[in-house]
């Protein structure tokens, strides 16, 4: 994550732990697009992961959390808002 955020790039990851780690250090760099698929195969997630980059850039090159599901896909911008 900090290789990611130093150099400005985007993690993807299929690896739960990215989100609470963003949550728990209250980042807001570097920005996460995170698969929640059973099946991550190209053929499966592909072209949902294309639509994503297409309607997210923006999100993402500010600091976001995208989760991506076979469904839908959430936007969450950073930082996380922690209730008090």
């Amino acid at each position: 994550m900090d290789w990611a955020r130093i150099n400005e790039y985007i993690v993807f990851t299929h690896d739960l732990d990215r989100g609470a780690l963003l949550y728990s250090t209250n980042a807001k760099v570097p920005s996460v697009i995170q698969l929640r698929m059973v099946n991550i195969l190209p053929s499966e997630a592909g072209t949902i992961v294309l639509e994503v980059l297409k309607t997210g850039m923006k999100e993402l090159n500010e600091g976001a959390l995208i989760t991506i599901s076979s469904k839908r896909h959430r936007i969450n911008i950073l930082p996380f808002q922690k209730n008090t």
